[in-house]
């Protein structure tokens, strides 16, 4: 069966976590749509954990397909590019370390039928991994912040864009295929490379003006980066990388 809307899930070495966001997405209140995790060649056991959570709900639309190169960019690229060769008319993409809301899938058919051809979600920390209340908060209103720069942004300043800049984070966001197509996808690169999702938004705007933010489609994201990195430096790391630590993938 191919359902209208497909869940692109990028994981590397998330064995310790994976379940949680699976879990999140079966609770789903509109389940009619099909997963697809992007194993992006993992060494430990997470595409083995993630067949295992398939065999325990039938009811789920899971695939498991793989890219070896890695990067967060190559790996959702691929898995995007699977769901539109399968017949998905429309994607969505989180990552191995969060939690959609229950009414995720809802939310975002919404945004869709509202005539958006990109929807752009709501990033919320996660308070179950033992990071401070106030660290949380910091970083919340960072993202705020961000979202109200970037629309300043120098790199984000070019004549040929249609529309306003709107921060679009990789794990909480939405296209149609054909305006994924036309936009030319994500960049196939490595997570300290480029800020894939970036790069993804500005593509859009030189196509259309139908895009935009919707508050209701949330996700709650990891801190882990905050827990290993502290917030000043996680905050440095999103500007540009600006802060370049010597392990990225932090678990």
């Amino acid at each position: 069966m191919v359902t209208s809307l497909w869940v692109i899930v990028p994981a590397y070495n998330e064995e310790q976590g994976i379940t949680a966001t699976l879990e999140a997405l079966a609770a789903q209140h509109d389940p009619n749509f099909t997963l697809v995790i992007v194993d992006n060649d993992s060494t430990d056991a997470t595409p083995k954990m993630v067949r295992a959570f398939a065999d325990a709900h039938p009811a789920m639309r899971i695939e498991v397909i793989t890219e070896q190169r890695k990067g967060t960019g190559a790996a959702a690229d691929t898995g995007m590019r699977h769901a539109i060769a399968a017949g998905a008319q429309r994607l969505a993409r989180t990552d191995a370390d969060c939690l959609p809301a229950p009414d995720w899938t809802t939310r975002i058919h919404a945004a869709f039928d509202s005539g958006l051809r990109l929807v752009s979600g709501q990033l919320v920390p996660r308070t179950d991994e033992d990071v401070r209340w106030i660290d949380r908060q910091i970083i919340r209103a960072a993202l705020e912040i961000a979202s109200t720069f970037g629309k300043f942004r120098p790199g984000n300043q070019d004549p040929r864009y249609l529309g306003p800049y709107v921060m679009t984070p990789g794990c909480n966001m939405a296209i149609t295929a054909e305006l994924y197509e036309a936009a030319g996808g994500f960049p196939r690169t490595a997570i300290e490379e480029l800020h894939e999702d970036r790069a993804l938004v500005n593509a859009v705007r030189m196509l259309t003006t139908d895009y935009g933010l919707r508050r209701d489609v949330r996700v709650y994201g990891s801190n882990r980066r905050v827990r290993a990195w502290g917030v000043r430096r996680t905050l440095e790391w999103y500007a540009d990388h600006r802060y370049k630590p010597e392990q990225v993938d932090i678990r």
